[in-house]
């Protein structure tokens, strides 16, 4: 059974690590979070740039299984956009929906 990975389509965590010019360039990254936000794990506050130069990012794990994209903890949606959250949720999953 092949699975394709929905990508990663855009970032405007500036404040990120892995963040260059709205492209993530980690291998993969995580959704986790706990109430109404779904937070990228993989976010690193450092002035440190890291990840690939030539990757298209994926999401690799979501343990958010109250999202409709949630099938087995693999994110089913087409792609995803990591964005500002509320309050102190740096970089959350703004593709994330419980309806």
């Amino acid at each position: 059974m092949t699975v394709t990975m929905p990508a990663v389509s855009e970032c405007t965590v500036l404040g990120c690590s892995y963040n260059d010019h709205s492209g993530c360039h980690a291998f993969a990254i995580t959704v986790s979070g706990a109430d109404s936000s779904a937070d990228c794990g993989t976010f690193i506050p450092l002035g440190v740039k890291g990840g690939l130069d030539r990757v298209v990012t994926q999401v690799g794990a979501c343990s958010r299984t109250d999202c409709v994209h949630n099938a087995n903890l693999e994110c089913s949606a087409d792609a995803v956009r990591i964005g500002a959250g509320a309050g102190s949720h740096v970089a959350n999953c703004l593709t994330y929906s419980t309806s």
